[in-house]
C-alpha cells in the first residue's frame, strides 16, 4: 500500500507547489513568486541522503503482572495501602531535540510562540458593537461596524495563518515510501482498538486487599491514535498523532515531533525505543468490546483472595489482558500507551525500528536557502 504525496498545499491566498526543482509559492496569478508569507521546507529522503532545504527566507516500561486503576476515591481505603504514584512523563520539551532538528524546531517554536491577532480583533469588534447597541447608535452605524468587524477579523485570521504556519514538503524514494507506509499500516491497527489509554502515573500497592489484589496502582486517561497534522503545520503527507497526556506525538517521516504547551521537541527514529508487553489489568470501568477477559476478582479481597464481607459495595471485577507500548529516548521521552487488544504493538515497534535503520544520515550542510 503506497502513500499519497500531494504536490501542492494551500494556505490562505498562498499556494505552495512541489516540482523537480524544489518548492515554489504563488498567489492568484500562476507563476507569481515572492518572498513573504510562510517559509517552505523541502525534505528529501532517499538514496541521495537526507537533506533539508528552506525555499523561502524566514520572516523577521516493563511487564506488569497485575495493575489496577485508581480506586482511592473510596473514603474507606487508608492512604498507606499503596505507594505514592510516580508520574510517567517526558522531560521538558526543550530537552527533547535530536541533532538534526534545530533549524526546523527553531522555526516551529518561533511561529508557535507568535500571538494570534484575530481573537483580539474579534473581541474588540464585539465590545464596540455592544457599546453601540446599549448606546442606541443608529442602525446604519451598527451595520457598518458589524461589517467592518467581520472583515477585520477575517483579515486578522488570514494574517495569523500566514504568520504562524510552517510548510513541510517530503520527497521519498520507493524504499523510503514503503517503510513509512508500514508505520501507517501499523498505526491504523492500533487506532482500530476499541479503547486506548495514556498511563499517567503508577505506584506499588502495599495492602492488596483494598485494591482488588492488584500489585500496582495506575492513573490513566483515554487517549487517541489518529491521522492528524500538528496545529499550524501544513504538509503534503498524512501524519500520525498519538496523545500522551499534556503532549502529542506526531510521527513524521523523518522524526517524531513532540508538541505540548511549552513548545515543540523532536526525537529521531534511531533514538526512539519501543517496548511492547502484555499486562493483566483489573478493569473497574466497562470492558472494551475487543478486550480479552482472563479472570475475575473482587473490589476488596481477603487474604485468601475471596470477597471481603466487611464492604457492602464489594463488586466483582473482570481482569483483562491488555497491551502496553512504552516509548522512550535518551533525550527524555518517557510515555506509556495501553491498548485494549493484544498482538498489535509488535508491528508498530518493528516499523519504528525499520525507519530508524532506513532513514539516511543527514547530508552535511543540508539546511540551506534556495
Amino acid at each position: 500500500m503506497g502513500l499519497y504525496l500531494r504536490k501542492s498545499i494551500s494556505i490562505g491566498p498562498l499556494r505552495f507547489n512541489l516540482s523537480k526543482s524544489g518548492v515554489g509559492v504563488s498567489a492568484g496569478v500562476k507563476g507569481l513568486r515572492f518572498g513573504v508569507g510562510p517559509r517552505g521546507n523541502y525534505v528529501h529522503m532517499g538514496r541521495g541522503g537526507l537533506y533539508y532545504r528552506a525555499t523561502l527566507p524566514p520572516s523577521t516500561a516493563s511487564h506488569k503482572p497485575l495493575i489496577q486503576p485508581d480506586l482511592s476515591s473510596s473514603p474507606q481505603i487508608p492512604p498507606e495501602t499503596h505507594a505514592l504514584l510516580e508520574e510517567i512523563e517526558s522531560a521538558h520539551i526543550s530537552q527533547i531535540v535530536d541533532s538534526s532538528s534545530h533549524e526546523l524546531l527553531d522555526e516551529l517554536n518561533r511561529k508557535r510562540a507568535k500571538m494570534r491577532l484575530w481573537p483580539v480583533v474579534a473581541t474588540a469588534s464585539v465590545v464596540i458593537l455592544g457599546l453601540g447597541v446599549f448606546s442606541n447608535w443608529p442602525t446604519w452605524l451598527l451595520s457598518t461596524l458589524l461589517f467592518a468587524g467581520a472583515v477585520a477579523t477575517y483579515v486578522a485570521h488570514s494574517r495569523d495563518t500566514l504568520e504562524k504556519t510552517v510548510v513541510l514538503f517530503y520527497d521519498f524514494d520507493s524504499d523510503m515510501e514503503t517503510t513509512y507506509a508500514q508505520l501507517h499500516r501499523a498505526a491504523s491497527q492500533l487506532a482500530s482498538c476499541a479503547a486506548a489509554w495514556h498511563i499517567e502515573a503508577s505506584g506499588k500497592v502495599h495492602d492488596r486487599k483494598y485494591h482488588a489484589g492488584a500489585s500496582d496502582l495506575v492513573r490513566r486517561k483515554n487517549t487517541f491514535i489518529q491521522k492528524a497534522e500538528p496545529p499550524y503545520v501544513k504538509t503534503n503527507i498524512e501524519t500520525i498523532a498519538v496523545g500522551v497526556g499534556h503532549q502529542t506525538l506526531h510521527f513524521f517521516p523523518d522524526r517524531v515531533l513532540v508538541y505540548d504547551t511549552n513548545g515543540v521537541g523532536a526525537v529521531g527514529y534511531s533514538e526512539l525505543h519501543v517496548d511492547v508487553s502484555a499486562t493483566q489489568f483489573i478493569e473497574s470501568d466497562s470492558v472494551p468490546r475487543d478486550a480479552e477477559v482472563v479472570d475475575r476478582t473482587w473490589k476488596y479481597v481477603n487474604k485468601s483472595g475471596g470477597p471481603d464481607r466487611r464492604f457492602k459495595d464489594n463488586k466483582e471485577l473482570p481482569i483483562c489482558r491488555y497491551e502496553e507500548i512504552a516509548l522512550s529516548s535518551q533525550s527524555g521521552l518517557n510515555e506509556v500507551v495501553q491498548l485494549s487488544r493484544c498482538g498489535l504493538g509488535s508491528d508498530f515497534a518493528k516499523a519504528i525500528f525499520l525507519l530508524g535503520k532506513t532513514i539516511p544520515k543527514e547530508s552535511s550542510g543540508a539546511a540551506q536557502a534556495a
